[in-house]
């Protein structure tokens, strides 16, 4: 790229140097700095505008790679869920109920579907099993990262949908050459879920131009539940006898009523078994001197499994009224127990069958190619095309065929209601067993063109269109789809739709201290028409070390494939009965899509002051502040179901329930009457002297509504945890020139929540995290640590939605030790 000269402030030189010598920091760039008076247009997150200047109106944490190895850290969501802006509920490692094996990320607790994710600035295909809103993080290896950008701003007037609560923007290494080599490996201090991987890294000049290609493979092992001390047994009233209308049989031909549970955490998973292998490559050459050739490639494999226990299977069966009535479509009861009712349910936990295996084969395609140039006038130019695809089978083995089990039981009264056990090879020759088989994918087609440049009087300015193409579809196996399965039913998704988009951009020098920058962009879009976004930004120098910034702008995010055609989908979420028919926590809720949704609708505003104290100390401090408007969600059901107890029929029709506490057909449709505010303050200090490096990064949340409920401080299993206040420590020193030790601590203070009429708070926790570094030789690089120094236990949250707590939010797995080497020739 073109160089410039261009003289930098005090402010913008500390806070790249800043970057170039810390692990993660809240500023505008990962930029290395060049001369102190000439440097390279580099491309800023938040903005199409290539500029020298590091300090724009967006605040933006910058993750290197170096910190991510030395950390331990061997996916992209776990170096993510860290962060202190991370907050409700997202998907990883240790969700094992309902994940299929995604990784998501959840900006400021908004919604996973609100943090647009991009490789290299462009946007990736949503990935996971099938009709996704989101991208799976599974899909981009850590070894090809170079730093993680995280802009914490609504960026729609830049980006488009989806960059409501912010962007994720993943560097990937390029310009490499030689060959890199690095090992891993880490275990439990329990002994468990050993973890381990690979990858080589190669790049060498090529044509005038520099290739890069590698190869990585990574296998996370499991945790089950039962082998943490801290994980009650789980008391289920699915029992491996079965019970027939709460009753159970004595052992001696008559009934009682049910006395025991089932404990369902000896067959589930803690932490769920996940292999993956990555092939990427890049290159990038110049075709002229004033023309770039990019191309990327990557390819993803996923194989990953979740195990929960057997299938609780619960069968409704018809009471015979007369003896001529057909005993194979009937259970005679005689005057044993309540002849007088019509129906009677059988439960029965199908331990006879095995735990539930669910298995997921993900494939994910992608490859960008784009032409960059500069003009004459030093503008720059770029046109490009990306494609993504995803592929997806998942199976769920041991599901239990609803109707044949009705069927088997009409047959064979004597062995399902004698109490024992029943051989697995009957359960087969009945038809029950049977492994469900599901497919789905997402695809994405995106061609784009922009320029940019500076004017004479250092105007910045950027204006371009896209087209972009999106699809998805999920296709239940067909036992689901009728509602046969024991499980709950669900209905097929598939869809498609297209958008159009033009954009433009300025930065406006108004004085040597003040600059304002604007940005706005039209979308057009084939399912419900157009949306115009802006932005209005700006920053004031008062001095070489002191800046204050500030952005307003607007947003929305378009409904998803699966938002607007998915139908009917059944889902076990935990939730209180205040009538006290329900038996279980987990109660059935069916979701729907809608056709008609309109996108949601955001403002957002953010303000604050980047300030370098003195030689080696710098902070910055951000208030910022999101709205929403006709957001695309779900009503709160267990609101919902308080208040139609309390006499609200308007809430009883809203979940399609009654007034008398009939949930069996309780339903939640999404709706554009959502509403979502949420602010807070996010803080960063560092501080370097001598051999150490020091800096807190700190965010405070002020206030998060929804829908008229108030979450700031509040925990539960549905909605996840939105703590007050997170923080994270880092001390980094390097002891020699060869050894580098780094400390982490990562601090949530405790949250309230109510699980069953009952208060209950969870306390403050801090996980303290070590490593050390030793470079053997210029080759040579050994690197270990310990996460979860004290085998902190997560806290206990009644209402959690697995093990007694919520596992997004803490670790549930413990100390874990870590260790890799890496040898570059």
């Amino acid at each position: 790229m073109k160089t410039y000269n261009n003289s930098k402030t005090i402010i913008s030189k500390t806070i790249v140097l800043a970057i170039a010598s810390s692990t993660t920091i809240a500023t505008q760039v990962n930029a290395q700095a060049q001369d102190a008076d000439k440097i390279e247009r580099i491309a800023v997150t938040g903005s199409r505008i290539n500029r020298t200047d590091v300090e724009t109106s967006s605040p933006v944490t910058v993750i290197s790679s170096d910190f991510i190895t030395k950390s331990g850290y061997t996916s992209v969501q776990e170096i993510l869920s860290t962060q202190p802006a991370a907050a409700g509920m997202s998907l990883g490692a240790t969700s094992n109920n309902g994940s299929g094996g995604s990784a998501t990320v959840n900006l400021r607790g908004m919604g996973v579907q609100r943090t647009l994710v991009l490789l290299n600035g462009r946007r990736m295909v949503a990935s996971g099993t099938g009709a996704d809103s989101s991208v799976d993080l599974n899909t981009i290896p850590v070894s090809i990262i170079q730093s993680i950008e995280i802009l914490k701003d609504g960026a729609s007037a830049v980006y488009g949908s989806d960059a409501i609560a912010g962007v994720v923007n993943i560097i990937t290494k390029k310009d490499f050459t030689g060959t890199e080599v690095n090992v891993e490996g880490s275990i439990t201090d329990k002994g468990d879920g050993e973890s381990g991987g690979f990858s080589v890294l190669h790049g060498t000049e090529l044509a005038n131009g520099n290739l890069v290609a590698g190869l990585q493979y990574s296998n996370r092992g499991e945790v089950i539940q039962a082998d943490r001390d801290f994980v009650p047994p789980g008391e289920s009233s699915y029992i491996p006898e079965g019970s027939l209308g709460g009753f159970v049989p004595d052992g001696e031909g008559g009934w009682k009523e049910r006395d025991s549970s089932y404990d369902y955490t000896e067959d589930s998973y803690a932490q769920t078994p996940n292999e993956l292998i990555s092939v990427f490559g890049s290159y990038n050459t110049e075709l002229a001197s004033d023309t770039e050739l990019s191309v990327d490639l990557m390819y993803t494999h996923r194989d990953s499994n979740q195990q929960m226990a057997p299938q609780p299977a619960s069968i409704d069966l018809a009471v015979c009224q007369t003896n001529a009535q057909d005993p194979s479509s009937c259970i005679e009861m005689g005057d044993v127990l309540i002849p007088e009712l019509d129906e009677l349910l059988y439960k029965r936990r199908m331990t006879d069958a095995g735990p539930r295996i669910y298995k997921q084969q993900t494939d994910t395609y992608r490859g960008s190619i784009a032409l960059s140039g500069i003009l004459d006038n030093d503008a720059q130019w770029d046109i490009s095309a990306t494609y993504g695809r995803n592929d997806s089978k998942d199976q769920v083995e041991n599901s239990i065929h609803a109707g044949n089990m009705q069927q088997s039981i009409y047959n064979h009264q004597d062995i399902w209601f004698s109490g024992d056990p029943i051989d697995k090879d009957f359960l087969v020759s009945e038809g029950i067993i049977y492994t469900e088989e599901n497919e789905g994918g997402n695809e994405q087609f995106i061609l784009a063109a922009g320029y940019n440049g500076v004017t004479e009087n250092d105007i910045g300015y950027a204006f371009g269109a896209e087209s972009r193409f999106e699809s998805g579809f999920y296709t239940p196996d067909e036992v689901t789809q009728a509602g046969e399965s024991t499980a709950a039913q669900q209905d097929p998704t598939s869809g498609d739709y297209s958008v159009q988009s033009v954009y433009g951009e300025i930065s406006l020098p108004v004085t040597d201290a003040f600059t304002v920058e604007a940005a706005t962009r039209y979308d057009n879009y084939s399912t419900f028409g157009g949306a115009a976004t802006w932005k209005l930004g700006a920053t004031y120098r008062f001095t070489d070390t002191l800046m204050v910034r500030s952005v307003a702008a607007t947003g929305f995010r378009a409904p998803s494939v699966s938002e607007l055609y998915g139908g009917n989908s059944g889902s076990f979420d935990y939730l209180d009965d205040p009538w006290g028919n329900a038996e279980d926590s987990q109660i059935l809720v069916n979701y729907t899509g809608d056709e008609n949704l309109k996108p949601e609708e955001s403002e957002s505003f953010t303000a604050g002051v980047v300030w370098e104290i003195a030689d080696g100390l710098s902070t910055t401090i951000d208030y910022w502040r999101f709205d929403i408007t006709n957001a695309i969600s779900r009503v709160n059901v267990q609101n919902e179901m308080n208040k139609c107890y309390n006499g609200d029929l308007a809430a009883c029709d809203t979940i399609n329930i009654t007034p008398d506490g009939d949930l069996s057909a309780m339903t939640s449709t999404l709706t554009n009457i959502g509403q979502q505010n949420t602010s807070g303050v996010d803080w960063n200090i560092s501080y370097s002297v001598d051999i150490f490096k020091v800096m807190l990064d700190t965010t405070y949340l002020i206030e998060f509504e929804e829908d008229g409920i108030s979450y700031e401080g509040t925990i539960d299993g549905n909605m996840g945890g939105y703590s007050q206040l997170k923080s994270n420590l880092t001390v980094s020193a390097d002891v020699t020139e060869d050894l580098n030790l780094l400390y982490t601590a990562n601090y949530i203070q405790g949250m309230q929540g109510n699980a069953w009429g009952e208060a209950y708070k969870t306390d403050d926790v801090i996980y303290h995290n070590i490593s050390a570094a030793y470079h053997i030789n210029d080759a040579w690089q050994l690197t270990g640590g310990i996460k979860n120094l004290f085998d902190t236990e997560p806290e206990e949250v009644p209402d959690g939605n697995d093990m007694n707590t919520v596992p997004n939010i803490y670790d549930v797995v413990g100390r874990t030790f870590f260790i890799s080497t890496s040898i570059k020739f």
